[in-house]
């Protein structure tokens, strides 16, 4: 069978692939895996309770369930949603935000692989543009949404600054960061996946203004941030402008399965995100946005995030970093702040193998991590760095995470003396 240039981008091994395929292996082998290197949300109780009471009000009123299973939605996202976020997004960003401004997609990832071919790949008069990625480590699964065959990023490595004991914080270069004529969008996440950076305020105020003045989109992905889940430790001012595209997303309040993505956009952005709904996907699906609907109206939604979800990600993360220490007290580890999300970014400088070589070993031992070089994608130029740190998620079972960490421990320790 014969196929297309464009189809071998399916074939080759790709960070997002790995990650997702060990996800599905752990979750059909079961206890014998510590999961500690996939996105999935944690089962906070009292968060599923509050779903699967609004799912129970769904089946008890009339033909609420029969609608949401039986009808497509508009290509745009479901109405009643989109009304009850732009008005709930109007109050919380300040800006006058209505429904046009909104689209609803797939999950986030979807909604990337728009966003990024909207504008990046070959322009009128024949230039072909990329998208900044202003600070590397970044998303793993942006790095393989382009559908040409040039690659779609440039990338730029942060400044590295110790803030105290084993922590140190990724920080914008903004010395060496210009929007160049090949830029077409720039892109951030905050909090960031994989590291758990959440970008300052006037980081993201000196972002706002450069992509303002270069006339570029400046993509923010807030899939973690707020208003919801809020999965964010510290102060971080949410930001939105005309030129800004907020990326958001049900999947981290523990709703992964509903795939639901929402852009937050000007209108002409939304117009090109409904128009490629319809083409690819007919219309986004229906269940994630009837579910939390009512939530969004009620301010049911923001208290979950700020009472339950938020606080629970918080004290686990103090706990994975009292193992990591506890651990790893004779090792040279250096962890990044945890500020928000659901994983520490542990860094082993001058590590004798490499990160993929210590997955590897990890992943005999029922251990799964993500290596460290997946998260940088549009760096061009050879950095070590990038080869000494793996993603660890602490959302995980409690036990599976300590035994998790553990091993690490031991892999490294092994690493560091020498061991085969």
């Amino acid at each position: 069978m014969k196929y297309s240039r464009f189809s071998g981008q399916f074939k080759r091994d790709s960070g997002i692939l790995r990650l997702m395929s060990d996800l599905g292996d752990a979750l059909n082998r079961g206890a014998d895996i510590h999961m500690l290197g996939g996105g999935n949300p944690a089962a906070i109780p009292e968060a599923g309770a509050v779903f699967r009471a609004e799912m129970e009000k769904m089946l008890a009123d009339g033909s609420a369930f029969e609608q949401m299973i039986g009808n497509y939605d508009a290509p745009q996202g479901n109405a009643a949603f989109i009304e009850a976020l732009a008005a709930l997004l109007a109050q919380r960003l300040n800006r006058p935000l209505g429904p046009a401004n909104i689209a609803v997609t797939n999950g986030s990832q979807s909604g990337f692989g728009v966003l990024f071919n909207l504008f990046a790949g070959r322009y009128p008069g024949g230039v072909f543009k990329k998208i900044l990625l202003p600070m590397t480590p970044e998303y793993i699964g942006y790095a393989d949404v382009g559908l040409g065959e040039q690659p779609i990023f440039a990338a730029h490595k942060p400044l590295i600054e110790d803030t105290g004991g084993r922590f140190f914080k990724y920080r914008v270069d903004f010395d060496h960061l210009e929007c160049a004529a090949e830029v077409g969008a720039v892109c951030i996440s905050r909090p960031t996946n994989p590291t758990g950076n959440v970008v300052t305020d006037q980081e993201m105020g000196r972002l706002c203004a450069l992509t303002r003045d270069a006339g570029l989109p400046l993509i923010v992905d807030g899939a973690y941030g707020p208003p919801f889940p809020g999965i964010v430790f510290n102060r971080a001012r949410p930001l939105w402008e005309e030129h800004i595209i907020l990326c958001l997303s049900l999947s981290k309040l523990g709703l992964p399965g509903a795939r639901t993505g929402i852009i937050v956009a000007n209108p002409d952005v939304i117009s090109r995100v409904t128009g490629a709904n319809a083409i690819f996907t007919l219309a986004p699906g229906r269940f994630g946005p009837s579910l939390v609907t009512r939530l969004l109206q009620s301010g049911e939604l923001l208290a979950l995030c700020r009472d339950i979800i938020a606080p629970y990600y918080r004290r686990r993360s103090r706990r994975a970093i009292d193992l990591v220490n506890e651990e790893m007290a004779d090792l040279p580890v250096r962890i990044h702040n945890s500020e928000g999300a659901i994983f520490l970014w542990l860094w082993f400088p001058d590590l004798p193998i490499s990160s993929e070589t210590l997955y590897q070993r990890l992943k005999r031992r029922g251990v799964l991590v993500v290596a460290g070089q997946h998260f940088f994608p549009g760096l061009e130029q050879p950095w070590r760095h990038r080869h000494e740190c793996i993603r660890v998620t602490y959302a995980a079972d409690e036990n599976q995470v300590e035994r998790g960490i553990r091993i690490i421990a031991e892999e490294v320790r092994r690493a560091y003396s020498g061991g085969a």
